[in-house]
C-alpha cells in the first residue's frame, strides 16, 4: 500500500522536476495526506465567497478557489473541425436514407391538443423529466385530472402538484418545489399559459429561450429550456417558427459521451471525477462547449449540404442522445462463460441463462464490452428497436454509424467518459460536505 503512494508521490516530484525522490516515512505520509486532504477538502473563515444558485457561498477550500480561477486552462477544451466535418456527413448520409423521422421521432402525445402537450412539457421541462416513458406516463394523469397542471393550482400548492406527476421521493425536493412555484409564477405575472408564450414573442424561440433563463430560480437552464422548445416544434405544438436554427442541441451525459468519443470534443485531459469538480465547474464548462460542438457539425452539415441539413442542431439530440448515446455507445455486448468453463459466446442480452453453444449448460456474464470495439457487435446492433421491430427508425444496419469516426478497434481509441456532477445544495451536496480546517470529517454522504 505504502509503495503505490511512494510511486503517487514521488511521479508528481519528477514531473515537477525535483530531484528529492525518496521512500516516504510514515510521519512523511501522515503530514502528505493531511496536507492534501486540507488543501482539497477543508474550509476556514476568511476563505472568501463564491456566487452560484443566485446565493453567496464561502469557498470550499483552497482548491475551490484555485479550480474557479483554472479548470478552463487545464481542461482546455476545443471543437475540432475537421471532425465536425466528417460527422456532419455520417449524419446527413442517415438523414438522406432513412428520413425525417430519425432527427423528429419523439413519443406519444395521446390526441392532446397543442395548448394541453405544451403545459404539460412546460412544468415537467425544469423538474428532470427524462425520456418518453416520464412523459406519456405526464399525458395520461393530465387525461384524468388537467386541473394538476394548472398554473393557479401549482402556485398555491407547489408539493401537492410534486404528489400529483409522481416525484415527490426523487432527491432535492426543496429546490423542485420552487421551481414549480417560480414557473407557475412566470406564468401568472403575464397573464398567460404555455401555450401562449408563443404569440407572446412573436414565434421567436430565441425570444422565449432568454426569456425563461432570464427568470433566476425556475429551473430553466439551457439544456431544458432547448429541450422544451425544441419538443414544441416536433411536437407541432408551435407551428412555422422564427429562430429555430438557435436552439441547441441538450447537453448530457450520452450527447457529451459522443461527442468525446467521436472527438468533436476534445479536452488536454481527462475529464476529473466529479469529486474533484468542486461546485461543477467543470460540468458547465464541458456542457457549454459540447452545445457548441454539436452547434459545429451542424453549421458544417449545413455548409456542405443545405439541401438535405436539418433545420436546427436541437434535432440532433434525438439520434445522438437515444439512438446513440443511450443504445449503441455502451458496453452492451455480454460474453458469457458456460458453467462447465468450456464454452465461450457473445450475447445481445444479460438476461439469458444458457450457454449459447452446448444448450444445456447454465451460463453467465463474465464482461461486457460496447458492440462497436467487437466482431460480433452487431449481435446487440440487429436487436435495437432502432434497427428491428415495427417501424425501425434505421434499416439494415450491422455497426454505429459512427464506427468511421471513432475507429474504436484501434488502439488510438479512448472510451472517454462524460462528467458527473455533484449538487452544491442538498443532503449530498458540497454545502453538506463541508468542514473546517483542523476539524477533521466532512464529505459527501451516500
Amino acid at each position: 500500500m505504502k509503495n503505490s503512494f511512494d510511486a503517487f508521490f514521488n511521479d508528481i516530484v519528477s514531473q515537477a522536476g525535483l530531484k528529492n525522490e525518496h521512500d516516504l516515512t510514515l510521519p512523511e505520509l501522515r503530514s502528505i495526506i493531511s496536507k492534501i486532504n486540507e488543501y482539497f477538502y477543508t474550509t476556514y473563515d476568511g476563505i472568501g465567497t463564491v456566487e452560484a444558485l443566485d446565493e453567496s457561498f464561502d469557498y470550499f477550500s483552497e482548491f475551490h478557489k484555485f479550480w474557479e480561477k483554472y479548470h478552463k486552462d487545464i481542461l482546455n477544451p476545443i471543437v475540432d473541425t475537421e471532425r465536425c466535418k466528417q460527422v456532419a456527413k455520417i449524419l446527413n448520409k442517415i438523414n438522406i436514407d432513412n428520413g425525417k423521422s430519425v432527427f423528429h421521432e419523439l413519443y406519444n402525445t395521446f390526441s392532446l391538443r397543442p395548448e394541453e402537450i405544451c403545459k404539460i412539457r412546460y412544468f415537467a421541462a425544469n423538474q428532470d423529466f427524462r425520456g418518453s416513458r416520464d412523459f406519456e406516463d405526464l399525458f395520461q394523469k393530465y387525461s384524468d385530472d388537467p386541473t394538476i397542471f394548472d398554473k393557479n393550482r401549482i402556485n398555491k400548492d407547489p408539493v401537492g402538484f410534486l404528489k400529483d406527476i409522481g416525484i415527490t421521493s426523487l432527491s432535492q425536493s426543496d429546490k423542485r418545489i420552487k421551481y414549480a412555484l417560480i414557473a407557475s409564477q412566470i406564468l401568472i405575472d403575464n397573464n398567460i399559459e404555455p401555450f401562449q408564450l408563443y404569440e407572446h414573442f412573436g414565434k421567436d424561440l430565441y425570444k422565449i429561450r432568454g426569456f425563461l433563463l432570464s427568470n433566476r430560480g425556475s429551473g430553466f437552464g439551457n439544456k431544458k429550456t432547448d429541450m422544451f422548445i425544441r419538443d414544441m416544434v416536433v411536437l407541432g405544438v408551435w407551428d412555422k417558427p422564427v429562430n429555430f436554427e438557435k436552439i441547441d442541441v441538450a447537453s448530457d451525459i450520452n450527447t457529451v459521451k459522443v461527442a468525446l468519443r467521436t472527438g468533436i470534443l476534445k479536452t488536454a485531459i481527462p475529464l476529473v471525477s466529479s469529486f474533484m469538480d468542486i461546485f461543477c465547474y467543470q460540468y458547465g464548462l464541458i456542457d457549454e462547449m459540447n452545445a457548441l460542438a454539436w452547434r459545429k457539425v451542424w453549421e458544417e452539415w449545413r455548409a456542405m449540404y443545405p439541401q438535405s441539413c436539418i433545420e436546427s442542431p436541437s434535432l440532433i439530440d434525438y439520434f445522438v442522445y437515444r439512438v446513440i448515446g443511450k443504445n449503441f455507445c455502451k458496453e452492451s455486448l455480454c460474453i458469457f462463460q458456460c458453467e462447465s468453463g468450456l464454452h465461450q459466446f457473445k450475447w445481445h442480452s444479460g438476461r439469458n441463462k444458457t450457454c449459447q453453444v452446448c444448450k444445456e449448460q447454465k451460463a453467465s456474464v463474465i464482461r461486457k464490452v460496447m458492440p462497436c470495439s467487437d466482431s460480433e457487435g452487431h449481435l446487440v446492433i440487429e436487436k435495437s428497436e432502432f434497427v428491428t421491430g415495427d417501424h425501425p427508425l434505421l434499416k439494415d444496419i450491422r455497426e454505429c454509424p459512427f464506427v468511421e469516426v471513432c475507429n474504436p478497434k484501434t488502439p488510438s481509441f479512448r472510451k472517454l467518459n462524460p462528467p458527473k456532477s455533484i449538487s452544491i445544495l442538498g443532503q449530498t451536496g458540497w454545502e453538506s460536505a463541508r468542514t473546517m480546517k483542523n476539524e477533521g470529517g466532512g464529505g459527501l454522504m451516500s
